[in-house]
C-alpha cells in the first residue's frame, strides 16, 4: 500500500524550485508545486492551483471564504510575513485549516525602511532626483529629522525597531496604541491618544493591522487635526489610510505630503488618485523586501508549515 506525497503551493513570489526552502520542504517528505503571485491573478486560477494541495506558503495572495471551500484538502496556511488580512482566517478556522503568519520576521528591514521614508521626504530627495532628470537643478530647502516629533500608530515589532533609530537622529517619539499599559516599558516613548499624536506629530508612520477598527483611520477628520507640516508614511496597509481624503488633503495644503509604501490596490491601478499629486510618493510595497528579510521569512515559513502539518504550529493566529 502506498501514500500519497503531501503537496505544498508556494506562491510568495521570491521562492523558487531548486532553492533552500524548496529543498528543505521536498526533505521533510513534501511535494512543492510553485505558483509565484506577481500582481493581480484570476481568482480562479488560484482555487485550480489548490486543488489536491495540503497546505501552502503564501504571499499576499487573496484567500477568500469561496476559494477556501473550494480546496478541500487543504490543511495549512502560512504567511511568508507579518499582515494576514488578505486570508479570511474566520472561514479557515470554520474548514478546520491553520493560518499562521510570521511576527516580527521583517521588523529590522521596515524600521530601516521607515528612516529611508522620512529621510527622503524631509529632504525631498526623490522630487530632486526628478527634476534633474527633467533638466532642472532643484534647490529646495528641506528640513532635518532632529528636533521633530515622530507619531507611530501601532507598537508592534516594526514600531519598536523604528524607536532607537529615530532616537539616533534626535527625534521625540510619541505612540498610540492598544498594546497594554504593561507591555509599553520604552522610556524613551510617550503614548498618548491618536487625536493628540495626530495634533503634534511632525511625522507619522502607520505600523499598525489592518482590521475593522483601523480600516480608514486617517480619513478627512484625521488629517484636519495633522500640521500642515507633516508628513505621513505608511508601510503597514493601504486601506488603513483615506485615499481620496488624504489627496485632498495634501492638494489643499492640510499636510504636506505623504511617503506611501502600501496602497488600497496593488499595484497602483492606472487611474489611482494618488498619481500625479505633488508630495505625495507612491512605492512598490518594499518595506520589507531585503535579501536578509526573505531569507528569514522563507527558511521560517517552511519551518512552520511543516510543524503546522504534524499539529504543533507555533505562530497560529486561528
Amino acid at each position: 500500500m502506498t501514500t500519497s506525497v503531501p503537496r505544498v503551493l508556494i506562491t510568495t513570489d521570491y521562492l523558487r524550485p531548486g532553492d533552500d526552502v524548496d529543498l528543505f520542504l521536498r526533505r521533510s517528505g513534501l511535494r512543492t508545486l510553485h505558483l509565484p503571485m506577481a500582481g493581480r491573478r484570476d481568482p480562479s486560477r488560484l482555487a485550480a492551483a489548490l486543488a489536491g494541495v495540503e497546505a501552502a506558503l503564501v504571499a499576499n495572495e487573496p484567500l477568500t471564504a469561496g476559494i477556501l471551500a473550494g480546496a478541500s484538502q487543504l490543511r495549512v496556511i502560512v504567511r511568508t510575513g507579518v499582515g494576514y488580512d488578505s486570508i479570511d482566517v474566520a472561514a479557515a478556522a470554520r474548514l478546520g485549516i491553520t493560518v499562521s503568519n510570521l511576527p516580527g520576521i521583517n521588523a529590522n528591514a521596515v524600521a530601516e525602511y521607515t528612516v529611508g521614508l522620512l529621510l527622503a521626504g524631509a529632504r525631498r530627495l526623490v522630487q530632486s532626483a526628478q527634476g534633474v532628470a527633467r533638466g532642472g537643478w532643484p534647490r529646495e530647502d528641506g528640513h532635518e529629522l532632529r528636533g521633530a516629533t515622530l507619531g507611530l500608530i501601532g507598537y508592534g515589532a516594526s514600531a519598536r525597531a523604528v524607536v532607537p533609530l529615530a532616537c539616533a537622529f534626535g527625534m521625540r517619539v510619541v505612540c498610540t496604541t492598544g498594546v497594554p499599559e504593561q507591555l509599553r516599558s520604552d522610556p524613551a516613548v510617550r503614548f498618548v491618544a491618536l487625536p493628540e499624536l495626530l495634533a503634534t506629530s511632525d511625522y507619522v508612520s502607520v505600523h499598525t493591522a489592518l482590521t475593522e477598527r483601523t480600516r480608514g483611520v486617517l480619513d478627512e477628520s484625521a488629517f484636519k487635526l495633522m500640521k500642515p507640516t507633516a508628513l505621513l508614511v505608511n508601510t503597514a496597509r493601504g486601506p488603513i489610510v483615506d485615499e481620496d481624503a488624504l489627496v485632498a488633503a495634501v492638494r489643499s495644503g492640510e499636510i504636506a505630503g505623504a511617503a506611501l509604501d502600501v496602497v488600497r490596490e496593488e499595484p497602483l491601478s492606472p487611474g489611482s488618485p494618488l498619481r500625479g499629486v505633488d508630495g505625495i510618493v507612491v512605492y512598490s510595497h518594499l518595506a520589507g523586501q531585503t535579501a536578509e528579510a526573505r531569507a528569514a521569512a522563507g527558511r521560517r515559513g517552511a519551518e512552520e508549515l511543516v510543524a503546522a502539518l504534524e499539529g504543533r504550529a507555533r505562530f497560529k493566529v486561528n
